[in-house]
């Protein structure tokens, strides 16, 4: 079957970009031809800094003629009516269509719809104009005096189309003035010459002959094992960067990978810095020692020639833009020591955190107060809290977190080591903005914990102070995130924490007149459970047994929501947590349509002088037990030992259901056995709600 070769040849793209483009592209195409009625067997999309490239393979020669029936309105029916059935039928008459006729409908009109199969490659040859001018960059540019938007300007269109056995056709088309052909060009340095291709199987082979490595991910490859046996030969180890490493192979056609050096003094320098500064600025990756551990003076560079001395004159270039760098680094460093962290703490008074919320010095005094509320709870010194919260901010105004704003936290540890700040004082100002994402670490150190719930209980409860809380997918002031953060803190340190009065005293910090406090505080926790139950689903809990428990109400205290949840999900997991529930559901149904019948809901405790049979009487006494177990197990949070109290009562609403005629002639006895399924409800109630477990 024949396959279809496309290339779009451009200036260079940007590497950020690239990926993207060539997924759309591969969906644009692939779509157009399925909705066309050509199938194919794969595709494939291709990027490099000058071309996006598609295949698609096993593609038929034409489309299949099409046979379709559209039936249409009654006949006599209004002219509007007949006018639309028209229109989308594509008929000029309703002499065009024909007249059937249904028993029960009567007569209407019936148009046949017959569309011969078309060429591939005429299908093809129509869709693609339109693709490419409509194609969604990100970003993008007209240039000369052409009409066509595209990343960077578009300079040649490959497009073939054949089987293996025979010569392939050149789709034509053209998009302002570019004329669709069968050539390409090589390495823009290395091989740029014209080459003809006559479909993929020639394409990439030729493309690698001109030095031109078509595929994104073996370019990868290539960097990541040459770089890692340079960095071997050097007795060193390469920190690989994932997201450098996709970037710079969209940067390069031919990867050739190099070392260079710098001064070894530039390693007084954080390594944090060092590597962030080799990175934004030269897309280079840096080598450590591994006896060390630190970052030694050499680094990775990819080039995309192949230098004929070897690669001297670059590695050069790239030294002398380094060491410039990183000289900027090593001020910035020494600039930034020379004055104390608690010293720059009135510059915070210059910036603003929010124009509703005050600056980043009066969000710091509302931190240092939630801190030395939460240290006690934490287990953290309630001196070096403050502290930690009170330096928390301050290196956001240093040099180095100015140039390179990713390094907030970790320069305020670097600079309160130095300057003599306690270890957990220091560790506290990194790891308050922790976690900053799922596979983020959590704090452990209890002053850094104090520290990273009252700035993420202060970001939550001021921007619902002010109403501007997430919307559907925006969250500009990443508040979903707070609120894991918090959750993961809590649960992944074991800790128990009075969270409505925490977020009643952000709140109270805030200094904004509110009509309603508590409503503030009771959105705000909805809010956490959301975001506990998103947390709990990620970690396989059962969807079903969180409702369960939140369905509860008032609960405040997310480490024992969890415990909660697991011990009900562990009950239910055995033979008597599965027979209690289809006997609590047997139960609650019987109730709810005696309590329809009746019009009232079943109240009141079950007279003992109206329990007659054995089985009653046994579920009765099994009822009272269970409920002064369960109630005690609840007051001590045990909720396993609850569990226990609730499976006791399998065998008693086993014998009770299987001996027992709920609905007796007697009234009394009646109402007593309902109170009695009232009973088995409300029991089973204070440990979690059964109605909204689920199977």
């Amino acid at each position: 079957m024949p396959d279809l070769l496309l290339e779009l040849f451009s200036e260079e793209i940007p590497a950020r970009m690239q990926r993207r483009a060539a997924e759309d592209l591969k969906s644009l195409v692939t779509n157009a031809l399925v909705e066309a009625g050509l199938t194919y067997e794969g595709a494939k999309a291709f990027s490099t800094p000058r071309r996006l490239a598609l295949h698609v393979a096993g593609l038929p020669v034409a489309s299949s003629a099409t046979r379709e029936e559209r039936k249409g309105p009654r006949v006599g029916a209004p002219d509007k009516a007949l006018e639309g059935f028209l229109r989308g039928a594509g008929l000029s008459s309703i002499d065009e269509a024909t007249i059937q006729t249904d028993p029960k409908k009567g007569d209407f009109y019936v148009a046949v719809i017959e569309r011969p199969g078309r060429p591939a490659i005429d299908i093809i040859a129509e869709a693609m104009p339109g693709i490419v001018r409509a194609f969604p960059w990100p970003k993008s540019m007209r240039w000369g005096a052409g009409q066509l938007r595209w990343v960077r300007p578009l300079q040649s269109i490959l497009a073939t189309f054949g089987p293996e056995t025979e010569e392939p056709e050149i789709v034509r088309f053209e998009v302002d003035g570019i004329v669709s052909g069968d050539t390409t060009r090589g390495h823009r340095f290395l091989a740029d010459a014209e080459i003809r291709v006559r479909r993929f199987d020639d394409y990439m082979p030729k493309l690698e002959k001109h030095k031109v490595v078509l595929d994104a991910d073996r370019r990868k490859d290539m960097i990541l094992h040459d770089a890692r046996d340079r960095a071997l030969a050097l007795g060193l180890e390469l920190v690989e960067d994932e997201g450098l490493l996709e970037e710079v192979a969209g940067l390069v056609e031919w990867p050739v990978v190099l070392t260079g050096s710098f001064e070894e003094a530039f390693l007084a320098i954080p390594d944090e810095c060092i590597r962030l500064t080799i990175r934004a600025n030269q897309k280079c990756f840096v080598l450590r020692d591994p006896k060390t551990g630190r970052l030694a003076n050499r680094f990775v560079l990819t080039s995309n020639i192949v230098p004929a001395d070897g690669g001297k004159v670059v590695v050069a270039g790239n030294e002398k833009v380094i060491r410039a760098r990183l000289s900027d680094a090593r001020f910035f460093w020494e600039t930034d020591l020379k004055t104390k962290l608690a010293d720059t703490l009135p510059k915070l008074d210059g910036i603003v955190f929010h124009d509703k919320l005050g600056s980043q010095g009066e969000r710091v005094k509302r931190l240092e107060a939630l801190a030395v509320e939460l240290a006690p709870l934490v287990g953290a010194d309630t001196d070096k809290a403050r502290r930690g919260a009170e330096l928390a901010k301050a290196d956001l105004v240093s040099a180095m977190v100015y140039e390179f704003p990713e390094l907030q936290g970790l320069m305020g540890r670097y600079y309160a080591t130095a300057q003599g700040e306690d270890a957990s004082v220091a560790t506290a100002i990194e790891d308050h903005y922790k976690p900053q994402g799922p596979s983020d670490r959590v704090p452990t150190d209890p002053v850094a914990i104090a520290v990273a719930l009252s700035d993420k209980l202060d970001l939550l409860a001021g921007f619902w102070a002010i109403d501007e809380k997430p919307t559907g997918s925006k969250d500009p002031y990443a508040l979903r995130r707070a609120a894991l953060g918090v959750i993961r803190i809590v649960l992944e340190n074991g800790l128990r924490l009075p969270l409505a009065r925490l977020i009643g005293a952000a709140q109270s910090n805030l200094g904004i007149g509110l009509s309603d406090p508590d409503a503030l505080v009771e959105d705000l926790l909805a809010f956490f459970a959301d975001r506990l139950k998103v947390h709990l689903k990620d970690e396989g809990a059962r969807h079903d047994l969180i409702d369960a428990v939140f369905a509860l109400g008032g609960q405040d205290d997310l480490l024992m929501i969890v415990r909660r949840v697991e011990a009900l999900g562990t009950f239910l997991s055995t033979d008597d947590g599965a027979n209690l529930l289809a006997g609590y559901r047997r139960a609650v149904n019987i109730l709810r349509i005696e309590e329809k019948k009746d019009g009232a809901p079943v109240e009141g405790r079950p007279h003992a002088d109206h329990l007659v049979e054995p089985a009653e009487i046994q579920l009765a006494a099994a009822i009272d037990a269970a409920r002064a177990e369960v109630g005690e197990a609840l007051a001590g949070e045990d909720f396993e030992a609850a569990m226990t109290a609730l499976a006791h009562l399998r065998a008693p609403v086993d014998r009770f259901f299987e001996e027992i005629l709920v609905n007796a002639e007697d009234a009394g006895v009646r109402a007593n056995r309902l109170r009695l399924l009232a009973e088995i409800r409300d029991v089973a109630g204070t440990v979690a709600d059964f109605s909204r477990v689920a199977g």
